[in-house]
């Protein structure tokens, strides 16, 4: 893997302070009154989606508490024309409030520390590069932590959006809520706000994590280490744009599982806790789960594959995702365990 040029240090341990207004409800209450957003997006090669993820960020209502905004892309080393085409819109006077950071391919982790250290808000916005907001999504999440902070006294809290999955790329605003776009997650960057020295003392993203999965939610241990609520603001949606299943993305979604086992197993060997283990699905309950599930393995990619071609065919490719997910979770359950047991643990 290419080196990356952007200087990146490894998280130091966490250790619990307190907020920086923790004591001052007065101050609080100030810095609330005035938020200054930067929202940061690491992006590969995925120009298409992003010019929809940077149109829908161009058009947000700027209303008390939120006094202004910017959009840090961090692009990851596309080989796309995502780069020459940021660079001619902006030539052009159109993504004024977008901010455009180059790097060699490190990995979103890395792509997004290097967003952090870069902006210059104190709330820090998370979201991937194919998510496409409401107008409202950055007042909204503006809004529900300022009366968080003004409940609690303090601002060790983040808010988390609601993300609606979608494979309509010409309107994806028009998915309508599902029972699966429920997410227990506690900390996920697809859509959080959050402020920038609350991540700055849980030490930013591990940059250990250099594949697919976890670098998020590993950061969220350490935050939750410090006492930092988490506050669900369903009103800031984002709609997550998947393209339709095709019976060709089956290798490259075998590999990314391979790709989540093993981060999973950084992300253990970073806290070897029982909920550690839950949340990465390393138990043998999980492991029996899927086993009976999928019939012992019966139901699996090469099996299930008529069906899958059936359903795509009828045009119901979201349904052929989620029976799909069945063998997948197996697969991936199956390679963290046989990846612990060759590392000894």
């Amino acid at each position: 893997m290419a080196h990356v040029q952007v200087q990146v240090t490894a998280p130091p341990a966490v250790t619990v302070a307190q907020a920086p207004c923790a004591t001052d409800r007065f101050s609080c209450e100030r810095r609330a009154a005035s938020m200054f957003l930067s929202v940061v997006i690491p992006t590969y090669n995925r120009l298409p989606i992003l010019r929809q993820c940077l149109a829908a960020l161009e058009n947000q209502q700027l209303l008390p508490p939120l006094a202004e905004y910017e959009v840090v892309v961090v692009d990851d080393g596309s080989t796309d024309a995502t780069v020459d085409w940021i660079e001619a819109q902006q030539a052009a006077g159109a993504l004024i409030r977008v901010r455009l950071i180059r790097q060699t391919h490190g990995g979103p982790a890395i792509g997004r520390n290097t967003g952090v250290q870069a902006c210059r808000g104190d709330v820090v916005v998370f979201i991937d590069s194919d998510l496409v907001v409401t107008p409202t999504f950055l007042l909204c999440h503006a809004r529900s932590l300022e009366a968080d902070w003004r409940q609690r006294g303090d601002q060790l809290s983040f808010t988390y959006g609601a993300v609606i999955n979608t494979g309509n790329f010409e309107q994806p605003t028009a998915e309508r809520h599902k029972l699966r776009d429920l997410s227990w997650a506690y900390f996920a960057t697809g859509n959080v706000a959050i402020r920038r020295d609350l991540l700055q003392r849980a030490g930013l993203f591990d940059p250990a994590f250099r594949l697919y999965g976890w670098e998020d939610l590993e950061l969220g241990e350490r935050l939750h280490r410090l006492g930092v609520r988490l506050v669900r603001c369903p009103a800031a949606v984002g709609y997550h744009w998947h393209p339709p299943l095709s019976l060709d993305q089956i290798p490259r979604l075998l590999q990314v599982e391979e790709e989540r086992a093993r981060m999973a197993l950084v992300f253990f060997r970073k806290h070897p806790s029982r909920r550690v283990r839950l949340i990465i699905q390393y138990t043998w309950l999980h492991r029996l789960l899927w086993e009976l599930l999928t019939l012992g393995g019966l139901l699996n990619e090469r099996s299930l594959r008529p069906v899958l071609a059936w359903l795509i065919r009828r045009g119901r490719p979201a349904l052929a995702m989620e029976l799909l997910r069945l063998p997948l979770n197996r697969h991936g359950v199956h390679a963290l365990f046989r990846l612990a047991r060759q590392a000894g643990i």
